[in-house]
Formats: structure tokens, sequence, C-alpha cells
């Protein structure tokens, strides 16, 4: 079997854009990969363009040496474009080999271990204003059988947090909790923006509310940041959707600097990347929740991912998309009763895409903004313009 073609599909998602990839084979079996990267998809479109020209022609079996050779012999390495792109060709090279041997790609990454894989809640809170909205919000999440929420009560604060906007994240976090009780769990979300006495001073606010984790509390470039509010905070530390590869999670591990790490199989390398990051932790005895905000051949690349992670303890499920999001794919996943994902039992990843229907919403430029007046986290999320 050999790879005869590889075609990238944007499709419009209402505050962003999802990228897509197919590859093509000689023998009629083609695989689905996602490189979704908010705001760069055109980028992200023209290094899988480049990437083609080393595919063309080979073996998608060889999964291991395709991704050695696009990583190592380009003399330009790494980065969240290429690594997207080649994540994005890798997750497709599993969907064929699954494919090929009848098999769910995660049976081939040494079988489940987990038989359900427990959700956690995100993007329920955009758009919502006052206090009283994200507790009313939070309840009915809940009563769809999340059993974790995360949300991000910080406003538009940025490297310092003011008394206020401070008193609001308390009073936010305290009402959600009043709401949905002590039984569910609460991640805040800190996106990448605080000075370490600043995190700090939030994780001490937010300790009598039984916070699951703060995540990713500092900006992802210093590592070092991270590791003092590590030591200083009473709240567990997780974050990692913006490191890729293994190296990067070495050093974040070495420098034992989280509880919980978040590496998001579209950026960091692809499924058997996460699945090697993840059994690093294993030896810092830290637990893996990949970051998955992203469209839906991203949520089954995750749950076949984290289905053969022992330390998997997450899943993320986005509640912000639009609702054609399931139109676009064969079949999209969801949550049961129990708070849980049910793994996918097809072969490859389980799930195509339909790509007339993709086709019906054609790309749309969208920025990924958290700090001005156009941040996400304040607009409605399906708005078609």
């Amino acid at each position: 079997m050999k790879i005869t073609d590889v075609t990238t599909h944007i499709v419009f998602a209402g505050w962003r854009n999802w990228l897509f990839v197919r590859i093509e084979t000689d023998e009629g079996v083609h695989g689905v990969g996602e490189g979704t990267l908010e705001g760069k998809e055109n980028a992200v479109a023209g290094a899988v363009k480049d990437l083609k020209e080393y595919l063309v022609g080979k073996d998608p079996c060889r999964i291991e040496l395709h991704l050695r050779n696009m990583r190592r012999d380009p003399f330009w390495r790494g980065g969240v474009v290429l690594s997207t792109a080649i994540s994005a060709v890798e997750i497709a090279l599993w969907d064929i080999v699954g494919k090929a041997y009848g098999k769910p790609v995660y049976a081939l990454l040494g079988g489940a271990v987990h038989d359900r894989l427990p959700a956690y809640a995100n993007g329920w809170y955009f758009g919502a204003k006052e206090v009283e909205e994200f507790a009313e919000r939070a309840v009915r999440v809940v009563s769809k059988g999340y059993k974790a929420l995360k949300w991000d009560p910080f406003r538009r604060a940025d490297l310092e947090i003011s008394r206020d906007d401070l008193r609001f994240a308390v009073d936010c976090v305290r009402e959600v909790r009043s709401a949905v009780g002590p039984d569910v769990d609460l991640l805040i979300e800190g996106h990448g923006r605080f000075t370490p006495a600043a995190a700090v001073k939030i994780a001490r606010a937010l300790e009598p509310y039984d916070i699951f984790w703060f995540e990713e509390p500092t900006p992802p470039e210093n590592l070092r940041s991270l590791r003092k509010v590590a030591e200083r905070s009473p709240i567990p530390i997780a974050t990692g959707e913006r490191l890729f590869t293994r190296e990067e999670f070495t050093r974040l591990l070495s420098l034992e600097a989280a509880d919980y790490i978040q590496p998001d199989v579209v950026h960091a390398g692809g499924i058997m990347e996460l699945r090697k990051i993840a059994a690093m932790a294993e030896a810092w005895y830290v637990q893996v929740a990949p970051h998955n905000p992203n469209g839906p051949v991203a949520m089954a690349a995750t749950l076949h991912a984290a289905a053969s992670m022992p330390n998997a303890v997450f899943i993320e499920h986005l509640m912000a998309d639009p609702p054609w999001r399931s139109t676009i794919v064969t079949h999209d996943f969801d949550i049961g009763p129990d708070g849980r994902f049910a793994l996918p039992e097809a072969p490859g990843l389980g799930i195509d895409l339909v790509l007339e229907e993709a086709a019906r919403h054609p790309y749309r430029p969208r920025t990924l903004n958290f700090f001005s007046e156009e941040s996400v986290l304040e607009q409605p999320v399906h708005k078609e313009a």
C-alpha cells in the first residue's frame, strides 16, 4: 500500500475554524486527521502541503519512520505550525493502519486500559457575564451528566489581577460550588496569563472551594516560573496544552512543576507522541488529561490515545461548537449519562469526514483572542459572522 494524495479541508466552526487532513492510498483505504490551530489554519495547510512531497509514494504503515524523517530531516524544525501539521498527518496514518488491520487504533497501542473515560465540560460559560449566570449554566451542564466543569473566571486580567477581578473570580467560584454541590470537580483555567505572585494569590483565595486543579496559571514559555507557583499553591497545577513533543514535557516533568499534564493530540505530535509523553509522566506519578477543545476528528484521536494510557484521568469536552459539528462527520462522540465517553469500536479512528457537508461551511478568518473586547470568552459562541 502506498500514499497517493494528501489534502486539507478547512471548516468554519463559529468562533474558529477546524482543519482536517485526508490521506489517500492506492488500495482505496483513506485516513483522516486533524490539525486545528486557531487563527493559523492557512499556515498549517501550507505545512501539510510541504509534507505531502515527502509522503506521496510511501508506505502509510511505517508511522514511526515517517515521524522521525519529518522531524529530523528538515533544517528548520519544531514550532507549533509544523508540529500541528505533523500531528494531523500522523493521526490520519493511524486511521489507515487501523482500517487496514480491521482494529480500532487503541487496540494497536496495547489495548484499552479504560472501558470508559470520564469527561469534563469546557466552553459552557462562553458569553456569561454575571456570577449568577455562571452558576445557572453550571447547574444545566451538570444535569447533562458531567461530573467536572472547567472555566475561566478571571475576565480580562493580565499578569497582575486587580482586587475587583479577584473578588469577581472568588464570588464566581463560590457560587458555582454552591450551585453544583460538593461532588462535582471544579477546574479553574488561567489561560497562561499571571505572574507567579498573582497566581499564588489566586490559588490561596480559591482554596476553600475544593478546586481540582488550577490550569496554566503562568505563561507557558518559562517553566521555572510555573514551578514557583507549584511550590506555593494549595491547589494542584495542570499545564501542557502549549508544549510540544516529549522533549518539552521532559523539562516540565523534571522541574516537578505540574501535577497534571495536558498534551494536545493535534499539537504535540499525534497519537503515538501523546502515548510516549504519558508513559514518561507515569515515571513521575503525574496524571494526564489531554487538551481537547478541537474538532470531532481530534476527539476521536484523543479517545484512542487516552484509552491506552494507565494514567489518563479526564477527557476534555467542549460545549461551544456550532450545531453543524455532527453533520460533517459520520460519527461524533458524546458522553453517556454517567459523564463518561464510551470507546470507539470501529476500525481505525471510527470516524470519517462527510466532505460534502464540510464544504458547506468554508473558511472564514477568525483570531483566537482572550484579552481584548473581542475575547472569545465574552462573545456568543455560535454567531455566523
